[in-house]
């Protein structure tokens, strides 16, 4: 189990596809606080992270890249998010748009993108959404398509060289996905990005204005019947949230043992000398570990189904994929429950002095407060009553 305080410190798995990453990770904690406060676009930071040779970590060996377990690429993210969320959520969005080329492309269109990203060191940008349906695809007669529209929570577009998108087809009345070069004609990123947390996602919208759509850029048809491995990108997808969730609350209690250990002060009625006396403090922050720990067990957990349904391929069967499902459900509402009540719960440990706004203690919960809710816990938990009461597995959806 990874320690909370020990951001280098991966499984072997993790240590064998990514090496040592206490720099970077270090770096990136220096100047968290002052980034969080400005929002914006952490360019540098991002270059970092290429540099560290992380945009690959999803890419089959086959294409050149790392071809990483996912136990090990989930611990890589869970470990940036202790330190910044934000840069570990685009981490995280470059591996899941990677796995789209790699689940809805045909063999040269895996060669094709996969190698590239090797190669040219791309940044990925999604525009995937689905139930937004205001970016609309017209069919042109060479068998590709034009966009014009806009999407919505485009993460990690903003200085990307390629990117996923999904658009509406009213022939069909579903969407059509594809991959486009995020500087092609008629594209523009907006910078209309400001929410309270997870302020360096570059996840604003984009504009789409008769952008072409080449017949070999179209990735998937959706009316065709997706195969339960096709399906497996959105519990990708969900074990980004997942472990960005499990890193948060870690965060939150390595920095508040971090500033009790140097900054606090037993309570006048203790009758003890040293704040880390507290019997008080001390069950608050067993109670906030416990709850981490518990997170990141059951996070760690789904992790291994995941690789372990993913290494079937083809011969993945829907109950099999169902199971993994429900794991990921599982360890999500504890993971969500977790980054919310220990970034919380800090105060209540480091006391008033903590509010003090350069210390940007607040981004923890911030930052959870807005990833938790990407989508309603409670359907995820009748999930699981469900399957407790009479075994029911989840059905496949676009969030389960």
């Amino acid at each position: 189990m990874n320690e909370p305080g020990h951001p280098a410190s991966f499984d072997g798995q993790a240590s064998a596809a990514i090496g040592d990453l206490t720099g970077l990770l270090d770096a990136l904690r220096a100047t968290a606080a002052e980034r969080d406060r400005d929002g914006g676009h952490a360019a540098q930071e991002k270059q970092w992270i290429a540099d560290a040779g992380l945009l690959t970590l999803a890419v089959p060996r086959e294409f050149g890249g790392a071809g990483a377990p996912w136990p090990a690429i989930y611990a890589t993210i869970r470990a940036i998010a202790r330190v910044d969320s934000a840069l570990a959520h685009l981490l995280g969005f470059q591996c899941l748009q990677v796995v789209s080329v790699d689940v809805w492309g045909n063999p040269a269109q895996r060669a094709r993108y996969l190698r590239g990203t090797v190669e040219a060191r791309w940044w990925w940008g999604n525009a995937v959404n689905p139930l937004d349906t205001r970016l609309v695809a017209t069919a042109t007669t060479d068998g590709g398509f034009r966009l014009n529209g806009q999407k919505g929570f485009c993460s990690g577009t903003r200085g990307s060289q390629m990117m996923t998108v999904s658009a509406h087809d009213p022939q069909t009345g579903k969407p059509i996905f594809a991959v486009v070069p995020t500087t092609r004609d008629g594209i523009t990123v907006n910078e209309d990005w400001n929410p309270i947390g997870q302020r360096q996602t570059d996840s604003g919208s984009v504009s789409f204005a008769q952008v072409k759509i080449e017949a070999d850029e179209v990735l998937h048809r959706s009316e065709a019947p997706p195969t339960p491995h096709a399906t497996l990108r959105t519990l990708v997808s969900q074990l980004v949230l997942t472990n960005l969730f499990v890193g948060i609350a870690q965060g939150a209690l390595e920095e508040a043992r971090r500033y009790v250990t140097q900054n606090g002060r037993p309570w006048i009625s203790s009758g003890v000398e040293k704040a880390t006396d507290d019997p008080y403090l001390i069950q608050r922050f067993g109670e906030m570990r416990l709850q981490t720990v518990s997170a990141e067990a059951l996070t760690e957990r789904a992790a291994q189904a995941l690789e372990n349904a993913w290494q079937k391929g083809a011969a993945l069967s829907a109950e099999e994929r169902a199971h993994v499902a429900l794991a990921t459900s599982e360890a999500k509402i504890l993971a969500h429950r977790a980054a919310l009540e220990v970034s919380q719960n800090l105060f209540d440990a480091c006391g008033a002095r903590a509010t003090h706004a350069p210390l940007a203690l607040d981004r923890f919960w911030r930052n959870a407060r807005v990833h938790t809710l990407h989508d309603p816990l409670d359907y995820r938990v009748r999930d699981v009553g469900r399957y407790a009461l009479s075994g029911t597995l989840p059905d496949v959806s676009l969030y389960t």
